[in-house]
């Protein structure tokens, strides 16, 4: 079986599995930000363009 961990080696597990994940959803959220566009497309008139004087 396994030794339970008590005491610092405890803490520091914690705390190491929760940077892990909050890394792990920082990098899922950057990818999945990185599929959009950052600036929308200009739309352009179409058409005949405008007469000015």
């Amino acid at each position: 079986m396994t030794k339970k961990l008590t005491g610092k080696a405890a803490i520091g597990a914690a705390i190491g599995s929760a940077a892990i994940a909050a890394a792990m959803l920082y990098a899922n959220k950057r990818k999945a930000k990185g599929n959009t566009p950052e600036t929308p497309e200009v739309k352009r008139p179409t058409g005949p363009k405008p007469e000015t004087d």
